[in-house]
């Protein structure tokens, strides 16, 4: 599958997740979701690992996991830690912020990663690629004034804080991820199965706080959408691994493909959680689509 491909059917996943997501941890307690959804991951995983120990050759290259050295693991450990923070952060403003909102702002990740990319990885996107991520991220910014129709202030609400700093950790996590498959030649599965299990690890000490009161919390209701957020992130993740790894791949470029997934997030927040100002929104849901769209044609 070529890279702009993988990118692309990333992105839809990616919105499938962001849909799960906010289904899973509204009027819900987070803590307990983001566990129960890693530790749903780190099992599937877990799983494919113990098969293959037992049928070598049996399981795709693919879903392979490599041994490591006590310095990768390090290297895995991080990026875990990362996308904890990340994910904390997120998990609980997408809870108090309708998803038609949070997913845009959510979207602003690969201006930040395209800085980051063009600083630090030096890469240099074409003229076309950079004025269709440019269209992308300004239609972005059109959503999220959209949401002032629905009450929500930036600079008055405390959770587009939380969530721009998800945002940036994500970032910095994108960037980490470009390095681990790139130049540390890490294979997909590797990083994904080692991420999914040391996630569940650094989020069970955050379970079990909630579990003995160490704070006020809300209660926890078990949904069938915590586990799909497990599997909607296996799959997005492993496709957007697969696509980092091609060598002609672009950071900048697959970061901004794969905010595609607003699309996916808008319509299901309308269908499927009543959002509200439909009609408002869709002049940058063009915008979005435009943009994608001169992204891969350049």
């Amino acid at each position: 599958m070529h890279w702009i491909v993988a990118s692309l059917v990333s992105a839809f996943f990616l919105g499938c997740y962001d849909l799960f997501t906010k289904h899973a941890v509204r009027d819900n307690a987070v803590l307990p979701v983001l566990f129960f959804a890693n530790v749903c991951s780190a099992t599937i995983w877990l799983a494919l690992m113990s098969f293959a120990a037992a049928a070598p050759g049996v399981l795709p290259a693919s879903l392979v996991v490599e041994p490591m050295t006590l310095h990768q693991h390090g290297q895995l450990i991080l990026k875990s830690a990362i996308v904890a923070t990340s994910w904390v952060c997120s998990y609980f403003a997408v809870k108090q912020l309708p998803v038609s909102i949070a997913s845009p702002i959510k979207a602003t990740g690969p201006i930040w990663t395209l800085f980051g990319a063009l600083l630090v990885l030096g890469e240099r996107p074409s003229w076309l690629e950079m004025l269709g991520i440019l269209i992308t991220l300004g239609s972005f910014f059109g959503l999220s004034v959209a949401g002032r129709a629905e009450g929500i202030h930036f600079h008055r609400n405390k959770w587009i804080g939380w969530l721009l700093a998800g945002t940036l950790f994500g970032t910095v996590s994108g960037l980490y991820d470009k390095y681990l498959l790139g130049h540390a030649q890490f294979t997909a599965s590797t990083v994904q199965a080692w991420f999914s299990i040391y996630l569940a690890l650094l989020f069970l000490p955050l379970a079990i706080g909630w579990k003995l009161r160490w704070w006020p919390r809300q209660e926890f209701h078990w949904r069938w959408s915590v586990p799909m957020v497990s599997v909607a992130l296996l799959v997005c993740d492993f496709i957007y691994f697969t696509a980092l790894r091609d060598p002609e791949s672009l950071v900048s470029v697959v970061a901004s493909l794969r905010r595609g997934s607003i699309l996916v997030a808008f319509a299901g927040g309308m269908l499927l959680f009543g959002e509200l100002n439909g009609r408002k929104k869709l002049p940058a849901i063009l915008g979005v689509l435009a943009g994608i769209i001169l992204t891969v044609v350049g």
